[in-house]
């Protein structure tokens, strides 16, 4: 997997750019919806509010394939993404209290977190949700990190020449997110009952990432709650798979310093973490 990677993105850390001033976003928010109109043969006519406008943005962006972008847009998307991203609170994994197997829980909007690497529970294009505005992880975190991660994965996917199976782990760069790093990986997705398959392939995933993150030296990695939105499976089963995942890991590797956060956003979740980890 890291020769793959290493191949065919450029994984060193993602250069900061200036922050906007508040009286600069909506300018910079009508020229990236500009872009994005034009693309669609669209005359962009602005007057709306900001937040519409900005609604738009990330419509546009969701739906939008992964073709080239001049960098000067680039460059506007960066400042407004990485603005927003100080806005919204930057969150050090450093800063959260871990307690056994240096194993954290973190309740909240992953794209806060400033670590090494997040993980993204992706689909088997790796290319993230293309439904406007959904508010799966998938599209939560292409929106927040821009345009670029969806042409780093549609080069992953590229290169690999299939779709990604399930349980494997992919890297790129985390762009206009707090983390360095994006960990994409297929969970499995459930019918009407969990098979043995399907708890290998959920539990091969946690692996797969953890063996990625020890590959590239990371000292943090922050797991959603992998499979458990529309992909259906149960949560608390999920959890006691992931938690039982990373132990046994990290018992195989002691010598490895590897931070883990799991990071839940629904209150039910964050009671099967805590009851579970407490347990340990």
């Amino acid at each position: 997997m890291t020769e793959l990677s290493e191949e065919v993105l450029d994984l060193s850390p993602y250069p900061r750019p200036a922050l906007l001033a508040e009286e600069e976003k909506s300018a910079a928010c009508d020229e990236l919806l500009r872009f994005l109109l034009r693309e669609r043969g669209l005359i962009a006519a602005f007057s709306a509010t900001y937040e519409k406008k900005r609604q738009l943005v990330r419509r546009y962006m969701n739906e939008r394939a992964p073709q080239p972008v001049p960098p000067e847009i680039l460059a506007l998307q960066d400042r407004l993404f990485w603005t927003e991203s100080v806005a919204r609170g930057i969150v050090d994994v450093d800063t959260i209290e871990a307690g056994k197997y240096d194993i954290a829980l973190f309740e909240g909007d992953i794209t806060r977190l400033r670590a090494d690497a997040i993980v993204n529970a992706a689909n088997r294009s790796l290319l993230g949700c293309f439904l406007a505005g959904h508010n799966c992880i998938d599209n939560v975190i292409h929106s927040a990190a821009g345009m670029q991660l969806r042409a780093d994965c549609r080069r992953i996917i590229s290169a690999l020449g299939h779709e990604e199976e399930c349980g494997n782990a992919r890297i790129t760069r985390g762009y206009n997110l707090p983390a360095t790093y994006v960990l994409h990986t297929v969970g499995p997705m459930v019918g009407r009952e969990v098979t043995e398959r399907e708890r290998a392939d959920l539990r091969s995933s946690y692996v797969s990432c953890l063996d990625l993150a020890a590959e590239y030296g990371l000292r943090s990695v922050v797991f959603c709650c992998v499979a458990t939105g529309v992909f259906n499976f149960p949560h608390a089963e999920a959890a006691e798979i992931a938690a039982g995942a990373v132990v046994n890991w990290k018992l195989r590797h002691p010598d490895i310093k590897l931070k883990v956060v799991f990071d839940t956003f629904l209150p039910q979740d964050t009671g099967i973490y805590r009851s579970i980890l407490g347990m340990m």
